[in-house]
């Protein structure tokens, strides 16, 4: 996502001293790649690295030393004792997992890893709430069908810290329950035979930051040293699955945390799991980078409960050896992810209308409730919502009389803890800091947005927005060097990244955008889902230029002139080369424009914008209606810059029909029109299916190929007045008729997401196409 222009930037303040220069050229000569280091210098010490101690252990994990089971102190004990026990008594274990990619993956890892001492679906078995009627943790129903399959131990991963209540359950069913979670202590330590938290841990040990599902490799990591004996398969064969719950969950990559997702990439690169082996194929990834997880395998993990609700099936996908089997499944998780996106990207159209117009110094907080919205990918879009407005966000479903949703939050905001302090008005609640779920009566929302909004404002008075860090400044010289693989190889020493750890973010100044190439992807045939740019960029360093892709921006909002870049560089697997990716850019000649006396332009965009409009507009342009095309644009900033105006938008985010609803609206008025013999114009129809002319035209191509007779006919007729009659003998279907109807299908699904765009596009974006607008405002939290 591209980051607000209007942030702040925060670029290196000073270069490096020579000696730590020679510092990092020594340590990447020591690993194996020498002749690099300014760049990756210049990078670490942008982000405060000074300790060239512990430098070739934080690049490479064979030089680090990994915390072994004594790190954590008596509760691990606990744990592997009782563990041996129950291998010893004969006990049925039931592994308690969690159906997010960290749970699912932290399941994995405990049914393989437990299972080479305890006999899977004999003595071993494993249950995973449906995240669609259950929630995360423990449960009365799952512990009682546990109980009456006969089960002695549960064994937690990625949950159960909090769950007092469903403890206490579990203890008066007779079952003893082992926790290995990384969520949110409670303040009194529950009775259980141990409690694997890295939370009880000091905030400085190398294993405070660990997910899910690296407690529970580290579970298993003890009961191997415990029993070396016992174990077929070596436990790095868990390495894998480690790697992706812990990229997937977000957590910070650092001390053995970043070790541990250092090493299981090196193992998901040669995985000879076969369902890890069709993901990575499906997802067209290698298995090298942490973006491979983080946009490849983890969203896919994470769309099967999102969609289906049960994720079990997926342990199956992680760990079975049937190959034929495995791409069954895999099949099915790909589905969950299409279905995914379509719902993803209609929620954050739908919140993004609500949000329009909205007065952003009086909201500290983003809170939207909907009947009807799907619970699945509530999280998603928030955190879509919590990057553009740079506010948490809370979006729900409303269900009865319940809402029940997710929250996600801003880096050093702790939201878990504030509604912790609103726990007298919800049903539940879980989390950590920065992402959380919860349930409460829809009669408690408006209560729950007011305390919010009310704590908020005594915790941030003034939330400024997070400024867009910078780590190198280069030129599109210093990209060209082997064609952008040179610095892209040198930075990757900093992977994997993630939290705490992001990916190196470039600054190029005074460059210029050119050779615009637009792509966009289709889902389905109805509907246009994604868009891209392809540019190139150059700047007075280099006659050449470098190749770039920006995602969901066209050509007519990126700036034409002379600009500042924040991007990083990727490498771009299909087709094979190295791309800048933009996050933000400001153009260089705004400045002088503002100086001189710009252009405002004034949101006031909402599903009912006349009851937000001041009394007095009469000074400013409006846009009542939607633009639906950048030639719909040009004569409203004309206007604007010839008379000095502001520009005040001021129309109703539209909302449109789908394209084969649409059509079905055009044959219902062709078969009107057809038996009343009433000529009808072009631009009527236009007016009235809020299409184009030339959508018109093709769409009465389409009725042609349907049989009935439109005079002037077909798409090429210059008449504007047309005639639409029965044929004789009556219509049937053309040949080409099915084809004819995808043609209409296919420019009205164009002409609508051209709508869509305009009706969300940001003051921001509008006032990049042409540099003496700006925005009248720039917002302040």
């Amino acid at each position: 996502m591209t980051l607000p222009a209007d942030r702040p930037w925060h670029c290196p303040d000073e270069l490096p001293p020579a000696d730590w220069v020679a510092a990092v050229r020594s340590t990447l000569a020591s690993l194996g790649d020498p002749g690099r280091g300014d760049f990756l210098a210049r990078a670490l010490w942008a982000r405060g690295w000074r300790d060239q101690a512990d430098l070739a252990g934080w690049l490479s994990p064979d030089r680090h030393q990994p915390t072994g089971p004594e790190g954590w102190g008596e509760e691990l004990q606990w744990a592997i004792a009782r563990l041996v026990q129950a291998r010893d008594r004969g006990d049925r274990v039931a592994i308690w997992g969690d159906f997010d990619a960290d749970g699912v993956t932290a399941t994995a890892v405990l049914w393989d890893g437990l299972g080479q001492f305890f006999a899977q679906g004999d003595r071993l078995t494993y249950f995973i709430p449906n995240r669609l009627t259950e929630s995360h943790g423990l449960s009365r129903s799952g512990l009682e069908q546990l109980a009456a399959e006969s089960c002695d131990l549960i064994v937690t991963c990625d949950t159960g810290s909090t769950n007092l209540a469903e403890l206490a359950i579990a203890q008066d069913l007779g079952l003893d329950v082992i926790i290995t979670d990384h969520h949110s202590l409670p303040d009194q330590r529950p009775e259980v035979v141990a409690l694997v938290n890295p939370r009880s841990l000091p905030a400085e040990s190398p294993l405070a930051t660990l997910s899910g599902v690296a407690v529970a490799y580290k579970l298993v990591e003890a009961l191997y040293q415990a029993l070396p004996d016992v174990p077929q398969r070596p436990l790095s064969a868990l390495l894998d699955l480690v790697a992706i719950g812990l990229i997937a969950d977000l957590v910070e990559l650092r001390g053995d945390t970043r070790y541990l997702a250092q090493m299981g990439l090196k193992q998901l690169q040669k995985t000879d799991r076969p369902g890890l082996q069709l993901l990575l194929e499906r997802c067209k990834k290698t298995g090298d980078r942490p973006s491979d997880i983080a946009f490849g395998i983890g969203p896919r993990m994470n769309a099967a409960s999102r969609i289906y609700g049960d994720a079990s099936f997926c342990i199956d996908l992680l760990t079975s050896r049937d190959r034929d089997y495995c791409a069954t499944l895999a099949d099915k998780v790909e589905a969950a992810n299409s279905r995914r996106k379509a719902l993803q990207n209609d929620l954050l159209w739908r919140a993004r209308s609500r949000l329009a117009g909205v007065d952003w110094s009086t909201m500290p907080v983003i809170v939207l409730a909907e009947p009807g919205w799907p619970v699945g990918v509530l999280g998603l879009v928030a955190g879509q919502l919590v990057q553009e407005f740079n506010r948490p966000a809370l979006l729900l479903t409303i269900e009865g009389d319940m809402a029940k949703g997710s929250v996600r939050s801003l880096p050093g905001l702790d939201f878990y803890d504030l509604l912790k302090t609103q726990t007298h008005l919800l049903d539940r609640l879980g989390g950590h800091p920065l992402a959380a779920g919860l349930a409460l009566p829809v009669a408690n929302l408006g209560l729950l947005t007011q305390a919010l909004e009310r704590e908020l404002r005594a915790r941030c008075p003034v939330r400024s927005p997070q400024p867009i860090g910078v780590d190198l400044v280069v030129t599109v010289a210093d990209l060209l060097v082997d064609r952008g693989r040179s610095l892209f190889q040198e930075l990757k020493w900093l992977e994997p990244c993630g939290m705490g750890n992001p990916a190196p973010r470039l600054l190029i100044q005074n460059a210029q955008f050119t050779e615009f190439k637009v792509r966009r992807l289709q889902a389905g045939r109805q509907q246009l889902r994604y868009f891209y740019t392809l540019f190139d960029l150059r700047d007075e360093s280099s006659a050449e230029t470098f190749p770039g892709i920006w995602w969901e921006t066209l050509p007519e909002a990126i700036p034409k002139g002379r600009c500042d870049l924040v991007a990083e560089l990727d490498f771009n697997s299909r087709e094979k080369i190295y791309q800048l990716r933009p996050l933000a850019v400001r153009s260089v000649d705004v400045a002088a424009s503002a100086a001189a006396g710009a252009i405002a332009i004034w949101d006031y965009r909402s599903p009912d914008p006349a009851s937000n409009l001041p009394a007095d507009l009469q000074t400013a342009v409006r846009v009542d209606r939607c633009p639906t095309s950048w030639e719909d644009w040009q004569p409203i900033t004309r206007e604007a810059i010839t008379d000095r105006r502001p520009i005040a938008l001021t129309y109703t985010p539209p909302t449109e029909p789908s394209p084969a609803q649409t059509w079905q609206q055009f044959l219902g008025m062709a078969k009107y029109l057809s038996r009343t013999g009433q000529p009808v114009s072009i631009a009527t129809l236009a007016d009235r299916l809020a299409l184009s002319p030339q959508a018109v035209r093709i769409g009465l191509a389409a009725l042609v190929a349907l049989g009935l007779t439109v005079d002037p006919a077909g798409a090429d007729s210059e008449s504007d007045i047309v005639t639409i009659r029965r044929s004789s003998p009556a219509p049937g279907p053309g040949d080409d008729s099915a084809w004819m109807i995808q043609q209409f299908w296919a420019i009205v699904a164009e002409e609508r997401f051209h709508h869509r765009y305009f009706a969300t596009m940001s003051p921001l974006a509008l006032q990049d196409l042409d540099p003496r607008l700006q925005l009248a405002q720039p917002w302040q939290g």
